[in-house]
């Protein structure tokens, strides 16, 4: 499936100059946009950027061979092009990125209802809550997100959670073209940092939670925040929905200017609340009220408290947006959880076996508290930590893991670059490991070691990768899938 419209949109140099202000009359026209070289398609206008580690003009040999027709791109780019293709020159092209690629897909983002969902832990889940309830009431529905992209029933894999901007207005412009009436969107502060998302409007915004992750990118905490607190501003949303249990949510309803709705799921001063949680053999049987004092009433065939926080932000919007309440209880017994949370491998065993994607200090601390009120016996966890990402939350994922579980086995994740031992040993820094923590830094070795400790009635889970099919190793990605090692564990076990 291509993330393209089908229909043809044609601008020239001219057109793109008098959009950015430039003094240029150039006719060459084209006809699509990106900044992602191996994505050039013929006719294409690239957007070269500067990069981490290499400009994005150093790869113009490429894009002329895949047919890119002009560039818009930096002086130091500019250089590099040397006129080998009609180039227009912007002193910031990313900060002007989403405005130019929304202008040429035509502001795709107001032809629909659109959701925006963020926060560290609980989009992926949330928002394929939300998508199943609009598919359930026969909504022409759209999803983009970590674990895919999903255009009226027609799915395709995802790179990032939030894609660069020129594939966010292309994606928007195709569900567009197929009458989508309704999408939901993760949005990741990288995103918001990059400016991803200007020129693209959401009925609605949503924040899960905000807690340690990606501090390795932002520095800390406050500016990690104010990432996040841009997508709840008139420049991108109508409406916020805010949950106000996580003390940065209610900070965020404070800096709202604009119409805040408020979750939560005790205070039953929030607009969106459960008056009623009973657990039931799996999941919850649920009363909640919302905005306008309606009830609604269900079971959500969901395990750990965590997904109450999603569901009820997922029913909030779909009522916000337009779904009948009485519908939405009756549905909610239809949902499903998501690919890699707490997703199950189900081979005739006689203990549970699981992976999930938590691999943040307070995801994992999280689902580890959910298993242990779940089973009676032995919990047996593996985790590791990703390579060239945040370290300050190493020895804080360890200390989760070990105070956790049963049995704590400490591996790796994606070390990237980076020696996994090296990465363990910041994991188990400052830790009194237990004489049954383990130490092995081979994920498969160590997730076979999991089921070869299992008996009946144990759990064995597997955090931090979930439905990802690749470990990435001194930048080269391996297939590994944490649910296929599982299987063939417990195939060997038997």
């Amino acid at each position: 499936m291509s993330t393209r419209p089908v229909s043809e949109t044609s601008r020239t140099l001219s057109d793109l100059a008098r959009f950015l202000g430039i003094d240029d009359s150039r006719l060459t026209s084209f006809s699509g946009v990106t900044s992602t070289s191996s994505l050039v398609q013929p006719g294409d206008l690239f957007i070269a950027l500067p990069g981490a580690k290499r400009h994005g003009a150093e790869f113009l040999n490429d894009v002329i061979a895949r047919g890119a027709v002009a560039i818009l791109t930096d002086t130091h780019g500019a250089t590099v092009v040397n006129e080998a293709l009609p180039t227009l020159i912007t002193e910031s092209p990313r900060a002007i990125m989403g405005d130019l690629s929304s202008w040429f897909y035509g502001a795709p983002s107001r032809a629909m209802v659109l959701v925006g969902i963020t926060g560290t832990n609980g989009k992926t889940t949330t928002s394929s809550l939300l998508h199943q309830l609009w598919s359930l009431a026969g909504r022409e529905a759209g999803l983009i997100g970590t674990n895919g992209i999903d255009i009226a029933g027609d799915e395709m894999a995802a790179t990032f959670t939030t894609p660069e901007a020129p594939e966010v207005q292309s994606i928007l412009a195709t569900m567009a073209e197929r009458h989508v009436t309704h999408a939901v969107m993760e949005v990741s502060s990288h995103a918001l940092h990059q400016h991803r998302m200007r020129s693209t409007h959401f009925a609605f915004a949503a924040f899960t939670n905000l807690t340690q992750d990606h501090l390795d990118f932002h520095g800390d905490m406050e500016r990690y925040f104010a990432a996040k607190a841009k997508l709840f501003t008139a420049e991108y949303c109508d409406t916020a929905l805010i949950n106000i249990d996580d003390p940065y949510g209610a900070r965020l309803v404070e800096l709202c200017h604009g119409e805040a709705i408020s979750l939560s799921r005790q205070n039953t001063s929030a607009q969106w609340h459960y008056t009623e949680v009973e657990k039931v053999s799996v999941g919850y049987r649920v009363a909640i009220r919302g905005t306008g004092g309606v009830l609604i009433e269900g079971t959500l065939p969901l395990i750990g408290e965590h997904n109450l926080d999603n569901a009820l932000m997922a029913v909030a919007l779909a009522c916000e947006t337009g779904l009948d309440p009485l519908f939405v209880g009756e549905n909610l017994s239809q949902l499903v959880g998501v690919r890699g949370r707490l997703e199950s491998v189900l081979l005739g065993q006689k203990f549970t076996a699981l992976v999930d994607y938590a691999h943040t200090p307070d995801a994992v601390e999280r689902t580890l508290a959910t298993l242990r009120m779940s089973f009676s016996g032995k919990l047996i966890a593996v985790l590791g930590c990703g390579g060239d990402r945040d370290r300050s939350k190493r020895p804080i994922m360890g200390a989760a893991l070990l105070h956790g579980c049963d049995i704590a086995i400490f591996t790796s994740d994606n070390p990237r670059s980076e020696e996994p031992e090296e990465i363990i040993r910041e994991m188990v820094t400052g830790l009194t490991l237990a004489p049954t923590s383990i130490i092995e830094g081979d994920r498969r070795v160590a997730i076979k070691r999991a089921i070869d400790l299992a008996a009946e009635g144990d759990c064995v889970i597997v955090l931090g990768k979930g439905h990802e099919l690749g470990q990435e190793i001194k930048d080269v990605k391996y297939p590994f899938d944490d649910r296929h090692e599982l299987a063939q564990a417990i195939e060997m076990k038997k």
